[in-house]
């Protein structure tokens, strides 16, 4: 399966650069047990993080991430297999699994949740 990792990001993080950093590696740190329980995991800011900078944003929230950031999560649900829901207050995780749910994905909120996967 294709899995969305999908938890804090920019939450109470008052957009400290660090503490950001700090939710990214977070998130990161459930990809491999994911990819070793034979799943591809995908995280969107993977994808709209360079996508933002590309496009010149100077700083999280502003016109250019707005319109990068959340439609990136949200066209990734279009292609993925289920939800990783990490702990955490998150408006767009939460948004995330609300979307999710209404196509019928499999929301998760842990990894031992996860079936393994032959490949």
């Amino acid at each position: 399966m294709l899995i969305l990792i999908a938890g804090p990001y920019r939450s109470g993080t008052s957009d400290n650069p660090e503490l950001m950093k700090e939710n990214l590696r977070i998130l990161e740190s459930a990809a491999l047990p994911l990819f070793r329980k034979g799943h591809i995991p995908m995280i969107g800011e993977w994808v709209a993080l360079p996508l933002i900078a590309l496009a010149g944003s100077k700083m999280p929230g502003d016109k250019l991430w707005e319109e990068i950031q959340y439609p990136v999560a949200h066209g990734l649900l279009e292609k993925c297999d289920a939800v990783l829901r990490l702990p955490g207050e998150s408006k767009g995780a939460d948004n995330d699994v609300s979307i999710a749910t209404a196509r019928g994905l499999k929301i998760y909120y842990s990894i031992e949740e996860i079936p393994v996967q032959t490949r």
